[in-house]
């Protein structure tokens, strides 16, 4: 077998590899499609792609790991994070669920409605924010474990998501 013939074989064999692992679901623009598609529908620009940020979230992923609990990080940055259990879950599942909490979220007021979250969907359209780097990792007990960074953070007490 000759070195390129070798070298295609591995590209596919590790490609197939990938796939099957659920990886190819949770690339950057599995999670910036959705994220940019919620923005867009509110009037705010694209977020783009972070490689530092997508280093920090999957460092603070694999810390992560061993509890697969929802505790933020505590950094600079904005952050949504998703726990998920008995099936593969992928970015796109992740985002998804943050923008749904649009419907608890009132914008003349700038609050959620009692008793309800909206914290990750304001996180997602939020104006300000111009990038997002996002990480997953499967948790020692199998639940799958999400995070996105965004910078600069957002949620800023007092401020509105976007427009105003």
């Amino acid at each position: 077998m000759s070195f390129v013939s070798y070298s295609l074989a591995l590209l596919l064999v590790s490609a197939a590899a990938i796939v099957a692992t659920g990886l190819a679901q949770n690339s950057p623009q599995d999670f910036l499609k959705p994220h940019n598609a919620a923005r867009t529908s509110v009037g705010v620009g694209p977020l783009s792609w972070d490689n530092n940020l997508e280093a920090y979230a999957q460092n603070y992923a694999n810390q992560r790991r061993g509890d697969c609990k929802l505790i933020h990080s505590g950094g600079p940055y904005g952050e949504n994070l998703f726990w998920g259990s008995g099936k593969t879950w992928t970015a796109s599942d992740a985002v998804e669920l943050w923008v749904a909490e649009k419907q608890y979220y009132d914008y003349r007021s700038n609050t959620c409605m009692s008793g309800k979250v909206c914290g990750h969907y304001t996180q997602v359209v939020w104006a300000d924010s111009m990038s997002v780097g996002c990480a997953t990792v499967t948790c020692n007990d199998g639940a799958t474990f999400i995070i996105c960074s965004y910078n600069p953070p957002g949620n800023v007490q007092g401020e509105w998501p976007y427009g105003h």
